[in-house]
């Protein structure tokens, strides 16, 4: 059964995106998780000529213009994926450095920037986390102080997906000192290329190997001020925004559990140990209908959230839990699913050994579990008052 938010048109759009991922993307994944890099300026070009990169962007700059509802079905829809790097790098693009852009932006800036970016013309990334201030992004060191009309930037950021690859990079710096550390951030749009942005070092990763990540440096990087997003000083306020639509798109891969259960299950069901098909094991069995169960509240959860924020509700609350209980139970059934694969689990050329791999990231990156459980606990007036 289909979920009651998705109409004809979103499977559509969920079955043009999957026959896309199996003849675009699948017979390339071995060599490029070997590669430890994807050819991102190649593969967004392909998928901004379908439509795929501005789903919910706004018509006028290339974007389909549809509400956020077909955003999260296309999320879902990257579950055909085999591999969590390339789906993670695509939803950088379109849920994690842009939605503040398109929102926010003046037309000038969302010209410059948004535009290209849906027609997968550059790849962006986005400069929130720094060594000293991941979760914390209020901690950020990151400046950017005003010289005329432009903007100098100093700083550094960590764990940049896309990084190295990427056209251009949604910072968040600092450009007024004291006050409110929520008062003090601005969004700017940094082209690579500009004079004094350098990348440090490409990461390696303990999975999500397809996808790059960077350490980048600004030494000194002049932009202008018209590249800001929005209004000085509320960089904060749109990151805490943005960060609504990259949980809910963290949350969206909830599906590619399901997917990881159903081959596990066929797998066990040809492995034969002690005269009889492991599947027949009831410890076995009775932990994959478990496992099953937590994917289908887990999805319900997830489409809840959804249908809340596309009637313009704040879901804050509901992204935070989407977000926790979707990188646990990923987590969850991969750790199950390769103890019932057996030695062939710990293969690192088995699929649910890569989503073994690639699921640790998901209680890390986008905010920790505890980040999500403070944020939870906040909302529901629990969190103890500060002294």
């Amino acid at each position: 059964m289909q979920p009651t938010i998705y109409t004809e048109d979103h499977i559509a759009l969920q079955d043009s995106l999957k026959k896309f991922c199996e003849s675009e993307i699948n017979p390339h994944i071995e060599e490029w998780e070997k590669a430890e890099i994807f050819p991102a300026k190649e593969l967004f070009r392909k998928m901004g000529k379908l439509g795929f990169l501005g789903v919910n962007k706004p018509v006028e700059f290339g974007g389909q213009g549809l509400d956020y509802s077909y955003a999260a079905a296309f999320a879902e829809g990257l579950s055909a994926i085999q591999c969590g790097g390339i789906p993670m790098a695509i939803g950088v693009q379109t849920d994690m450095a842009t939605p503040a852009l398109a929102r926010f932006g003046s037309d000038e800036v969302r010209k410059e920037f948004l535009a290209p970016s849906i027609s997968g013309e550059y790849v962006a990334c986005l400069g929130v986390s720094e060594v000293g201030a991941g979760s914390d992004v209020a901690s950020i060191k990151t400046t950017a102080r005003k010289d005329g009309d432009d903007y100098i930037i100093d700083g550094g950021k960590m764990w940049t997906t896309n990084g190295t690859q990427a056209d251009w990079c949604c910072v968040l710096a600092n450009t007024s000192q004291g006050g409110s550390a929520h008062r003090n951030k601005t969004l700017i749009c940094v082209p690579m290329k500009t004079k004094g942005v350098s990348v440090a070092r490409k990461l390696k990763k303990a999975g999500m190997n397809s996808s790059d990540t960077a350490q980048l440096h600004f030494d000194g990087v002049r932009v202008p001020q018209r590249w800001r997003i929005g209004e000085e000083g509320m960089g904060f306020t749109y990151q805490m925004q943005q960060f609504q639509e990259e949980r809910l798109w963290a949350a969206a891969g909830w599906r590619k559990n399901h997917e990881i259960i159903q081959e596990t299950i066929a797998y066990l069901r040809e492995r034969q140990a002690f005269g009889k098909p492991l599947l027949e094991n009831q410890f076995i069995y009775f932990k994959l209908a478990e496992l099953a169960t937590e994917v289908e509240a887990m999805g319900a959860l997830f489409h809840k959230a959804v249908a809340l924020y596309v009637a313009g509700n704040d879901v804050t609350q509901l992204a935070s839990m989407c977000k926790l209980k979707c990188a646990r139970l990923a987590r969850e059934v991969a750790d199950w699913c390769l103890q019932f694969w057996g030695g062939m689990g710990y293969i690192e050329e088995t699929r649910v050994n890569r989503a073994w791999r690639d699921s640790r990231l998901g209680s890390i990156g986008g905010g920790a579990d505890e980040v999500m459980m403070g944020i939870i606990a906040k909302t529901m007036g629990i969190f103890p008052r500060q002294s």
